[in-house]
Parts: C-alpha cells; structure tokens; sequence
C-alpha cells in the first residue's frame, strides 16, 4: 500500500484526464480519509479539464471553418495605447490539432499564465513571427499605420508561409495577397489569434522591463509605458525619455 506522501506526490505530477483518470482508477478503492480527498481532487481536475476543452472548441471555431485554406495564421498587437515604448505585433501559425489549456486573450490572464502559455505556444507552434515599431516611427506615421506595419513584419518574418490571415478587428492594407478574416474582440474568439496576443504582450512586457532599468524613474516595470498615475507624475517631473511618444503626450509636457 503506498504511502500517503506518496500518492500526494503522485496526484502533484498529474496534468491530462488520462492520468487523472488512472489516479482515481487505482485509489477509489482506497478506504483512508485523506486518499478519498485526493480522489475527489482528482475528480474536480478532470471536470474542470473537460470544462476548459470545451471552452477551446468553442475558441477553435474560426480555425474549423476556414481549416480547408490550409496554415491559418492569428495575428494581434499590444502597445497601441501607451504613452511610451514601441508596439509589437505577433503571427502565430499553430497546429490544426492544438489543444493549449487555459489559452486566452493576453488581458484576461496572469502574467505568471502568460509566461506559462508563451513557452508552450513557441514549442508547439508550426511558426511564430514578431514585428515592432519605435516610437520614434509611431510619432512619424501614427499609431495604426506604425500597428499596420508591425503586423506586417510579423507575418513577413514567419518561416512558414500562411494560407490566411485571423486578424483582431482590423484589415491590413498591406497584406492584400492574403485573405484576411477580421474578428471582433479575435483575441477572445480565436486560439489563433489569442496565441498571437500572448506571445506579443510577453515580448513586449520583457522589453519594458529591461528599459526599466535604464530609465527607473519612469517605472516601466509596472505601467510597461501606460499613462498610470505615477507614470504620468514622472513624466511631468522628468519630462520626457526617448521612449516616450512625442504625439501621445502634449497633454502632460
């Protein structure tokens, strides 16, 4: 009979259905207080894992109807708001059959989740693209047009070519050789393009930080270049770095 440590540690190691079912195969029959608690944990995980698969079909709609293009490509942006720091874009091409628990607009997740995802995203997908622009060129042609640009150097930068395009809300003029398939709110419809939203934010939250260090006063650790309270009193005291968007910010220098 193993021993209570023993099956708490085994219970710790599990993560499918499978082997949650094995665990309650195996100690359902186990008459001790403490082995029944576990099997009703193990329990509860294989509700909450069929509840979260079928939360994932329903995310996996656009991909099925349009699975006959052939490599269907999601495609999201972060940073089209903040005062300071560059936008990034991201192009994900995932596999047909991917199944990433928990994947979600990067917004609704943690950022321990979305550091969680975006490891599993870049080993499972077929391909990944990353674009960005400066603020300096955000200032030159606008924030949309500086958006439109790096979602184009995401897609271009793919080593897979896609047959479509899931974008969030938007239409890229500079992508006209592809279909595009616009989505409202597509960060929260689509796995596709909800990988995109992860992997853009991760990358792009990490490059903030590491300004952070540079520029500390500004504390782009926390705010990533958003117009938080504490951000804005710095930017009124400091005046502004060469991260900051000179056409976001006349209202505070």
């Amino acid at each position: 009979m193993k021993s209570m440590s023993d099956i708490k540690s085994l219970l710790s190691g599990l993560g499918t259905i499978d082997e949650y079912s094995l665990f309650i195969d195996e100690f359902s029959s186990d008459e001790r207080a403490g082995v029944q608690k576990m099997v009703a944990t193990a329990n509860k995980k294989v509700e909450a894992i069929q509840k979260e698969l079928l939360r994932l079909e329903e995310m996996k709609k656009y991909e099925k109807e349009y699975a006959s293009l052939g490599y269907l490509c999601g495609i999201d942006e972060v940073g089209r708001g903040p005062l300071a720091g560059p936008v990034y874009a991201a192009a994900v091409i995932l596999p047909p059959d991917s199944n990433i628990l928990y994947i979600n607009d990067s917004k609704k997740l943690s950022e321990k989740k979305r550091e969680e995802l975006y490891d599993i995203i870049m080993d499972e997908a077929i391909a990944v693209g990353i674009g960005c622009n400066s603020p300096k060129r955000i200032d030159e042609i606008n924030i949309l047009q500086a958006t439109y640009e790096a979602m184009t150097m995401a897609v271009n930068s793919l080593k897979v070519k896609p047959n479509a395009l899931l974008i969030d809300a938007v239409h890229i003029p500079q992508l006209e050789e592809y279909k595009q398939i616009s989505i409202i709110k597509g960060d929260a419809k689509s796995m596709s393009i909800a990988a995109a939203s992860i992997i853009a934010k991760v990358t792009r939250d990490r490059l903030m930080k590491e300004y952070a260090q540079k520029y500390p006063e500004y504390g782009f650790d926390s705010n990533k270049g958003y117009g938080s309270a504490d951000h804005i009193q710095a930017l009124k005291k400091y005046g502004p770095c060469e991260l900051h968007r000179r056409s976001f910010i006349g209202n505070f220098v």
